[in-house]
């Protein structure tokens, strides 16, 4: 009885299944973190209740895409170890090639701007009126007119600069590395 349950445990896919279910992880892998950059800097910065379970959703959706019906161990290490290896390499990717980073990650985006709200950039990002003044707020800020600048940042935060606030000017000096 213990060896038919280690066997069970321990029992793999073949060698070509193994490789198909590293494939499919990978594809999914690319077309959700694509769908996921779709929504916006401001979905993914932060979590709502229904972006919580969009993403729970989510993974269950593509869950026996990933493997078919291979529900053994070795089946599931490989799509994970897979996961993982595609995180790195698309990590490694970005901080390669800038221009891919601001097409993935995206860049900060300028919301309020002298105290004018910037409405065609705020619907773009998905970021409403009321959080907007909601993040005003939060940076002790009362109304538009007392904004210099609000900008999206790419995590999703949105950082405020009070029209009164002082402003710091340094003098820095960039080296370019040389790289071989």
């Amino acid at each position: 009885m213990f060896e038919k349950w280690l066997a069970e445990v321990f029992s793999c896919p073949d060698g070509l299944t193994a490789l198909s279910i590293a494939a499919k992880t990978a594809v999914i892998y690319v077309l959700v973190v694509f769908g996921l950059r779709l929504l916006g800097t401001r979905e993914l910065g932060r979590l709502n209740a229904y972006d919580f379970v969009l993403v729970v959703v989510l993974a269950n959706a593509v869950q026996n895409a990933l493997v078919g019906g291979d529900n053994t161990l070795v089946g599931g290490l490989v799509s994970a170890l897979t996961l993982l290896l595609m995180n790195l390499g698309f990590t490694w990717l970005l901080d390669r090639f800038p221009w891919l980073e601001k097409h993935v990650v995206g860049e900060p985006v300028v919301l309020v701007s002298d105290g004018q709200a910037r409405t065609d950039r705020m619907r773009r990002e998905g970021v409403t009126r009321d959080e907007l003044m909601a993040a005003l707020r939060e940076h002790g800020v009362t109304g538009l007119a007392d904004v210099r600048l609000a900008v999206l940042e790419v995590d999703g935060d949105i950082s405020v600069v009070p029209r009164d606030s002082l402003v710091h000017r340094s003098r820095r000096r960039f080296r370019r590395m040389k790289t071989t």
